[in-house]
């Protein structure tokens, strides 16, 4: 009989039932009523030959056209002389990508600066995708399905998903688990972007805030829904233009009057430590960061290496937090959704405050030493000189403009004054 749903469910005397469009597939009927697929098969030939008769699985849980399938696959495994069996019973020790996945992230991901990143990746679009397929059976073609779709929404983003699948199965040569990486020489340019060959390439992140967005932002940071916490490190990113994570975990000893120093161990495109000036509205929301924290008498007293911004003993806040809190509150921040970029997210509250000081008539150098990058090429060398007044007198500026935005007043008005301030220190 042609073993169909139909005829599988009519089945109730124990015994077995065989198929008559695959030979050697049927179903066995248990005394309980239970039913299951089973596949009788021969491996080998002459008098070393034996017959097998294991079961496939549940019909419940296998259709006739799968198990079928599953039957033809072993058929011709067994032909070729391969016990699918025992086949099988090596495959159920083998990884999943997922398990890979475990394993790679956590000998090559923690403790990197892009490790939240990296690991965003992996457990979003990788796992998710791909997460249950053993490491073995993974095809280039699936992968590339992968990366497309991502492309099709994020091509910046597909661009690192690439990078780190790439590096995912690299490790898994590594370990010997796959011959040969099934993405190797892949190139961007293999990759369809919403259906069209086109360079896949990661493209710099261009987004700022606009006017009216710093506006609403600075008046509505502290009233949203996040911790008071979070809305005062997302303010002191926009006012000192230091890396979210570096404020996230700025700690009571690293401060020292007006100057703040950012340890290198905290700094991870760089050896070197960076001083920060602190204006007047930096000490007032580093001041406030500490009453809030007496508020929910998560700390006594404050002493050194404490974190300012404290969300539980010994914990500071996390760039996560940080994004969760402004995601959580895109329309009452005014965070409008750009054409190209999106919504804005913490760090571009860093490149917003770095523009702002062009706009300020700032010296590029200078600008680019305000904000934590270092000198470059032969002159990170020679010149030893750390610009703090002219650094100082940046941060005065921009106070000065970001303070005017927020006021709804038009930052221009005193720029001239900032100008005269500025040569006055060169």
């Amino acid at each position: 009989m042609k073993l169909t749903k139909t005829a599988i469910a009519g089945l109730t005397k124990p015994g077995i039932y065989w198929d008559k469009e695959v030979s050697g597939l049927g179903v066995r009927v248990g005394a309980s009523g239970s039913k299951s697929w089973l596949f009788k098969y021969r491996i080998g030939r002459g008098r070393d030959a034996a017959t097998r008769k294991p079961t496939l699985g549940s019909c419940d849980d296998l259709t006739p056209d799968q198990a079928r399938a599953m039957a033809r696959e072993w058929k011709v495994q067994a032909r070729d002389g391969d016990d699918p069996l025992e086949a099988t019973k090596r495959r159920s020790g083998e990884l999943t990508v997922a398990q890979l996945a475990e394993d790679w992230l956590e000998a090559h991901a923690t403790g990197l600066k892009s490790e939240q990143a990296i690991r965003g990746y992996v457990n979003n679009d990788i796992v998710p995708a791909i997460g249950r397929t053993k490491v073995t059976d993974v095809r280039r073609a699936e992968v590339i399905d992968l990366i497309e779709k991502k492309a099709a929404k994020a091509p910046c983003s597909a661009a690192q998903l690439l990078i780190y699948t790439r590096l995912l199965f690299e490790y898994a040569t590594d370990k010997e688990i796959i011959p040969i990486n099934p993405l190797a020489g892949l190139k961007p340019s293999k990759i369809k972007v919403k259906g069209k060959r086109a360079p896949l390439k990661q493209v710099q992140r261009q987004r700022i805030l606009s006017a009216d967005e710093v506006k609403q932002f600075w008046t509505m940071a502290e009233k949203v829904d996040t911790t008071r916490l979070s809305a005062l490190a997302l303010k002191l990113i926009l006012l000192t233009g230091q890396r979210p994570g570096e404020i996230a975990g700025m700690r009571e000893g690293e401060i020292n009057g007006r100057w703040w120093t950012i340890p290198a161990a905290r700094r991870g495109k760089t050896e070197q430590p960076n001083t920060v000036y602190l204006t007047d509205t930096a000490l007032d929301i580093i001041a406030a960061a500490r009453d809030e924290l007496a508020r929910l008498r998560r700390r006594r007293t404050a002493s050194p290496g404490d974190f300012v911004f404290e969300t539980r003993p010994g914990s500071a806040l996390t760039t996560a937090a940080l994004d969760r809190a402004v995601r959580r509150n895109l329309d009452r921040l005014g965070n409008v959704d750009d054409e190209q970029w999106g919504h804005w997210r913490p760090h571009d509250l860093r490149r917003t405050m770095r523009t702002g000081l062009s706009a300020c008539r700032v010296r590029p150098d200078i600008a680019e030493l305000t904000i934590g990058h270092g000198k470059k090429g032969i002159v990170a060398v020679y010149d030893q000189h750390a610009f703090e007044e002219e650094r100082r007198a940046a941060m005065v500026a921009w106070e000065g403009r970001l303070l005017a935005i927020a006021e709804g007043r038009d930052p221009d008005a005193d720029r001239q004054d900032n100008v005269v301030q500025l040569d006055a220190v060169r």
